[in-house]
């Protein structure tokens, strides 16, 4: 019997030499080995080693206080970041402002397929999903700032088709955590909220020669595990370490839920209550018009979480699927310190055929934010002067799905409204105005979007816009509204304008809106 190797974290943390590449699982304050990349930043604080780390990895790592990837926000010890999404570390995302650190931001589904292309050393990924948006090297190529010169991303043709290609490069060392470990190094995850990119990980770094490192809560005897639940099989471990139950909640905010692993199912009406009525929920009411029986989608944070929230008050959540990019398919999407996982999920599969999914055209809908609109259909959510975001799985979930639909309010900062009597009140506009003449970072392609058909919406608590061949037309605004005092002066651009219609007024009343009646009657 092989027999893996139990080290404590500050052992694995000196596994790391200087100018390796690196990488971590992890998505948002799930799954990440805290205690791993807490005793690299130990390390590093006490002996200033190792030095010029390049980091790589696919989905969020953080919540922005510190913990997850930010324990490696250091100058010195990173020298390069790749990263799929940057909002929840902005410490290391002022390391790339300040052009301390080399900076990219690649999509999170094309590096978790970059990940399953090292382990079967594959030249790197071809994909189209990027085109014309900021990952194009004929834009920016995915670089974030001005130090950051080498071309990670090449555009290249395959038989008439326009390719993104991502070469692969070895990956030294892998942080990873599970739940279990057998003494063979066998590992499931039991008690996490999905298996991720994992095996793919694992797979890569072993197969590159390099250190596979994994946190787990308990190492048990051998043959002891299900082997059905093992997700990374020993012989790809290397190392493993039995982390604090401090450093291995299952998120940030709680240290287990069984109905987030799938180990147990909530009761129903464990969802939250019905929404007060706000500039949000009129959105999400707006949203949950556009889905249909049977369909199958994914939604964003922020605004577009209101549209699950809708479905669930209108007594229409058990018509749909919702999926989260993570891999939970069905229940219900968790949102904060939780997003990433679902409640009473129908099946929980690998971040990497997620993926598969969503850039295979999949899904039936997705609702994802609105943060800058321009007059070309163009969305950024990715980079705003020196505000980092990250695209996250942004590019893949958009790009090639039937029916996209942006959700957000109009325009943000200290914006202040009121829905009184059926209508719609702005009582303090917004500093900021999201309808641009030209986005500053294209996260989502217009042009594109018209080539292949896509039916895209623009939906706002006080107008709604439709991606049409010829532009961006307004088609709807909210009662109450002064269409040019409230919607075009507040714009950058002048939308096309053929026919406006007024919102229903149902949106805009504080009871329920009937939407499983007239969901039925559509149907018949």
């Amino acid at each position: 019997m092989r027999k893996v190797e139990i080290i404590t974290a500050e052992q694995a943390a000196q596994l790391v030499k200087d100018n390796d590449t690196i990488t971590s699982i992890g998505f948002v304050s799930s799954a990440h080995p805290e205690a791993l990349t807490k005793a690299l930043e130990k390390r590093f604080l006490d002996t200033n080693t190792p030095q010029n780390l390049t980091y790589i990895y696919a989905g969020s790592q953080g919540k922005r206080d510190g913990r997850a990837a930010e324990h490696l926000a250091h100058t010195g010890l990173l020298k390069r970041a790749i990263i799929g999404h940057w909002q929840t570390v902005p410490a290391i995302g002022k390391l790339a402002v300040e052009n301390k650190i080399e900076a990219y931001n690649f999509s999170q589904g094309t590096l978790v397929h970059w990940f399953r292309a090292l382990a079967g050393h594959k030249l790197g990924v071809f994909t189209d999903i990027g085109l014309e948006t900021f990952l194009d090297p004929r834009q920016l190529g995915g670089k974030l700032n001005d130090v950051t010169k080498e071309d990670l991303v090449k555009l290249i043709e395959v038989d008439g088709h326009e390719q993104l290609f991502y070469p692969t490069f070895p990956v030294n060392v892998a942080f990873l955590r599970g739940t279990y470990a057998d003494e063979s190094g066998n590992i499931t995850m039991d008690e996490e909220i999905g298996p991720f990119e994992s095996t793919s990980v694992a797979q890569a770094v072993h197969n590159c020669g390099g250190k596979v490192v994994v946190q787990v809560k308990d190492v048990v005897a051998h043959g002891s595990l299900d082997p059905r639940m093992v997700k990374i099989p020993g012989i790809y471990v290397d190392y493993v370490v039995v982390a604090a139950p401090e450093d291995h909640q299952q998120t940030y905010d709680c240290e287990y839920d069984p109905s987030l692993s799938g180990e147990h199912r909530a009761p129903e009406g464990a969802a939250d209550a019905a929404l007060p009525m706000s500039a949000k929920k009129i959105i999400g009411r707006r949203g949950a018009l556009e889905l249909t029986e049977n369909a199958v989608v994914n939604l964003g944070v922020g605004a577009p979480e209101y549209v699950a929230s809708v479905a669930g008050e209108e007594g229409i959540a058990d018509t749909i699927t919702l999926t989260v990019e993570g891999g939970a398919i069905g229940g219900v999407p968790q949102g904060g310190a939780r997003f990433g996982s679902s409640r009473n999920a129908d099946a929980i599969i690998d971040h990497t055929y997620q993926f598969d999914f969503y850039d295979g055209g999949g899904l039936d809908l997705t609702c994802l934010g609105l943060a800058e609109c321009d007059k070309e259909g163009n969305i950024n959510v990715s980079k705003f002067g020196t505000r980092i975001a990250g695209c996250g799985g942004f590019v893949n979930i958009t790009q090639n799905t039937k029916n996209v639909v942006f959700c957000g309010t109009f325009t943000t900062g200290k914006l202040r409204e009121e829905i009184k009597d059926g209508e719609l009140h702005i009582l303090q506009e917004g500093k900021v105005k999201k309808f641009v003449p030209e986005v500053g970072h294209i996260t989502f392609s217009g042009n594109y979007a018209r080539k292949h058909k896509q039916h895209v919406l623009y939906i706002t608590e006080r107008a709604v816009f439709e991606m049409k061949e010829d532009g961006v037309h307004l088609t709807e605004i909210a009662p109450g509204i002064d269409l040019q005092k409230d919607v075009l002066d507040q714009m950058g651009f002048t939308p096309i304008i053929d026919e406006v219609k007024v919102m229903p007024a149902f949106l805009f009343e504080d009871k329920p809106m009937g939407l499983k009646k007239m969901k039925e009657e559509m149907n018949k």
